[in-house]
């Protein structure tokens, strides 16, 4: 079975596609969200050399709103003219190969996630901490490591990182049952900001 994964929720894009044996071919670039035609060119590609996935995994983030649609858009487009099955897991469990660590981002407006990764797993919701809240928080953590995908000096001695579509591809082949399936959405550090109308205005 061909298992197509890709993530675009971070400014490294990654897209992977392997077989249950090994990985067939992977690329990654660096991921200006203002142009996605680096990651569709690596699509076309991937597909041309190694054929149709059966089975197509995307990473949900939580990062990049934009990279992280547009990659939901690419599968579900993918879905309808492959037939291969849709899944999704968060980018952050990709982020390595180890099965406990943690990983921290910026969530903008003065405030960083904290989120674990157990077993390979995101088993909760991101926590939302500030500054000196993640610094208490990181300062408690010696026993296993924290990563990022954000620039955050402040906070020296985390290590930056990237979700792999490698991993993804590893993650969805040993643990299928934990995969979201369609329809699939981003994850929210917070809940979608959806502007209403004024009473009596359209």
């Amino acid at each position: 079975m061909k298992l197509l994964a890709f993530d675009l929720s971070t400014r490294r894009g990654t897209i992977a596609l392997a077989n249950e044996k090994e990985i067939l071919g992977a690329r990654d670039w660096p991921n200006d969200r203002r142009s996605s035609a680096p990651f569709f060119e690596a699509l076309d590609e991937i597909i041309r050399e190694h054929g149709r996935p059966e089975t197509i995994v995307v990473g949900l983030g939580p990062g990049s709103y934009t990279g992280t649609r547009i990659a939901i858009s690419a599968a579900i487009g993918l879905e309808a003219t492959t037939g291969g099955a849709l899944a999704g897991i968060s980018s952050l469990c990709a982020i390595s190969d180890e099965n406990d660590f943690c990983v921290i981002g910026d969530a903008k407006r003065a405030s960083f996630f904290f989120a674990k990764i157990s077993d390979g797993l995101l088993k909760s919701d991101p926590e939302l901490l500030s500054a000196d809240e993640m610094n208490k928080c990181i300062s408690s953590i010696t026993t296993i490591p924290i990563y990022t995908s954000d620039e955050l000096p402040q906070f020296a001695s985390v290590k930056v990182r990237f979700p792999s579509a490698k991993l993804l591809c590893l993650r969805a082949q040993t643990a299928p049952q934990n995969l979201a399936r369609a329809p699939l959405a981003p994850i929210y550090l917070r809940e979608p900001h959806i502007t209403t109308s004024r009473s009596g205005q359209k």
